[in-house]
């Protein structure tokens, strides 16, 4: 890789919390897997909405809901576009992607999940993707089966076959790993899971801000994803569902826009997508991922993705090269998460330490506690890097990292 592949300094002067200096130094913020900071034109959205648009969807007759509605529902628009769904009726809103994963689990999980059966996650699943699924089983009688992960940080795929069986309900799998930025094979999953009938549903929380994903190229099931970490506003998310598998599947919540009526005998369901949301959805949230998207677009996916790799190229090199630093996570396909080990210093400490020079990283097990065991660690710090991010950051971080090795020495 031989830059960007677009006006870094231009798109770094897009979001202004980046600006600012913190503990007298200018900040360097390496946290973005945790969180994405947001554009000026997200904060610009957010604003305009509130200020012109904001009323209750799809019931009200006056003006401003009908401005608020049809701002909602081009950012589920939006959203099909930027995926790549074939009908916008496949996105339904919600907070997250944990809410997203809990949605699956509670209502295809309950009904196709029985006694005896199975369901397979990975060995490098996040705790949303772990624990929703553990639930289930639990409830179910059910037992749940992990895919192992080499010790580059990549899923053994010759365990898969084996692990696929005729009692497998569903396979729920990581598309990047958050706490080492391996780059699973999801087309290669989706072709072994749908052979024998079995559907595939892809935590992509972490793959969005990296790299294009096209949910009919992966031909997943469903596909979750969060927008505080695609740099729009917190507590909005989008759950994408094959179209036939949503019409299926019984709602998640009661109340609000998920019905069509209800007596005190019965209740008749909306139709997909509004029969999974339930209550007033966060229309401004809706609004600010739209116009995350748009300008993710306007910047160029492809062009993000060439930064990504060439940003974490040249992180991968300066971080070896400090002594002692050991990285967690060597896959040969991976995004821009660098976790590691600094010797015998302890992750919060080396975490203390660069906060002191303003430098935002993360530290801990990343919600992934089987895959810290697999490594026979109790936590990493994690670098974690995103279309705004620059070597100068990086070398922030390296120089950082010598004040910690001195301070321990």
């Amino acid at each position: 890789m031989t830059g960007p592949g677009f006006d870094l300094e231009r798109v770094r002067g897009d979001f202004p919390l980046l600006r600012q200096e913190v503990r007298g130094r200018p900040l360097v913020y390496l946290d973005s897997a945790a969180t994405g900071q947001k554009p000026q034109a997200v904060l610009d959205a957010l604003t305009r909405y509130y200020t012109h648009d904001n009323a209750n969807v799809h019931r009200g007759v006056h003006i401003l809901s009908e401005r608020s509605t049809q701002a909602y529902e081009d950012a589920r628009e939006t959203v099909r576009r930027f995926l790549n769904a074939k009908d916008a009726r496949e996105i339904v809103f919600v907070r997250g992607t944990t809410e997203a994963i809990n949605l699956v689990a509670a209502t295809y999980g309950r009904k196709h999940v029985g006694p005896g059966d199975e369901v397979l996650i990975s060995a490098m699943e996040h705790h949303s993707n772990i624990v929703p699924w553990q639930m289930v089983c639990d409830a179910a009688g059910a037992k749940l089966r992990v895919i192992p992960v080499d010790d580059r940080g990549e899923l053994k795929m010759d365990a898969v076959d084996a692990l696929l069986t005729e009692r497998t309900r569903l396979l729920a799998i990581t598309h990047v790993s958050n706490a080492l930025g391996s780059i699973n094979p999801i087309k290669a999953l989706v072709a072994k899971a749908h052979a024998k009938n079995i559907p595939v549903l892809v935590d992509g929380a972490q793959s969005v801000t990296h790299f294009p994903v096209d949910v009919q190229d992966l031909d997943c099931d469903f596909f979750a994803f969060s927008g505080h970490k695609l740099f729009g506003p917190t507590g909005i998310g989008v759950l994408y569902g094959k179209l036939a598998m949503l019409e299926s599947l019984p709602p998640y919540q009661g109340g609000g826009d998920m019905i069509l009526s209800v007596t005190m005998e019965k209740t008749v369901y909306n139709r997909v997508p509004h029969r999974f949301e339930a209550g007033t959805p966060d229309m401004a949230g809706a609004v600010g991922l739209g116009a995350a998207i748009r300008y993710l677009e306007g910047v160029g996916l492809s062009a993000i993705a060439q930064h990504d790799q060439w940003l974490l190229a040249y992180a991968t090199q300066a971080l070896e090269a400090v002594p002692g630093l050991k990285l967690v996570g060597t896959a040969p396909k991976k995004t821009g998460v660098l976790s590691f080990t600094l010797g015998d210093v302890h992750p919060h400490d080396v975490g203390t330490i660069l906060d002191q020079e303003g430098i935002c990283i993360r530290t801990g097990h990343h919600c992934a506690q089987p895959l810290m065991q697999r490594f026979g660690v109790a936590a990493t710090v994690r670098a974690s890097l995103a279309l705004y991010n620059t070597p100068q950051d990086v070398d922030a971080l390296v120089k950082g990292l010598h004040k910690v090795r001195e301070v321990f020495a």
